[in-house]
C-alpha cells in the first residue's frame, strides 16, 4: 500500500508544526480577494434564484463573505506551511551538497555598471 510521505500524517489540514509560522496579515490581498468572491458567489446567488441582487439576503451576503474569508485564511496558512517544508528541504540539500552550489564571487557596482561620462 502506497502511503506518499512517511513523515505525513493522514487526514491533517494543519499539522502541529505549522503553528510555528506566523499568522498571514488580516489584510493580506489574497484574503481580500477571497472575501470578495465570496460577496460575489452571494450576488449570483441572489441572480440565479431572481431575487433583487443587492438588496435582498444582506445577512447571506455578510455571511458568504466572512466564510469565504476564514476559509481563505486557512488555506493561506496551509499554503504558507507547504512552502516552510519545501524552503527547509531545499536549503537543507543545499547544505548537505555545497559542491553543488559554489559561492559566486561578489562584485561591486563598479565593476558591474560602465563608466558614466555625461554629454553636455
Amino acid at each position: 500500500m502506497m502511503t506518499g510521505r512517511p513523515s505525513r500524517e493522514p487526514l491533517t489540514f494543519l499539522p502541529d508544526e505549522a503553528r510555528c509560522l506566523p499568522p498571514p496579515k488580516l489584510n493580506d490581498p489574497r484574503l481580500v480577494y477571497i472575501g470578495f468572491l465570496g460577496y460575489c458567489t452571494s450576488l449570483l446567488d441572489n441572480a440565479i434564484r431572481r431575487r433583487p441582487m443587492f438588496k435582498a439576503g444582506l445577512h447571506r451576503q455578510l455571511l458568504y463573505t466572512t466564510t469565504f474569508f476564514f476559509a481563505g485564511y486557512y488555506f493561506l496558512k496551509r499554503q504558507e506551511y507547504l512552502y516552510a517544508l519545501k524552503d527547509r528541504d531545499m536549503f537543507g540539500y543545499m547544505k548537505l551538497h555545497p559542491e553543488d552550489f559554489p559561492e559566486k564571487e561578489k562584485k561591486t557596482f563598479g565593476e558591474i555598471f560602465e563608466e558614466f561620462h555625461p554629454v553636455r
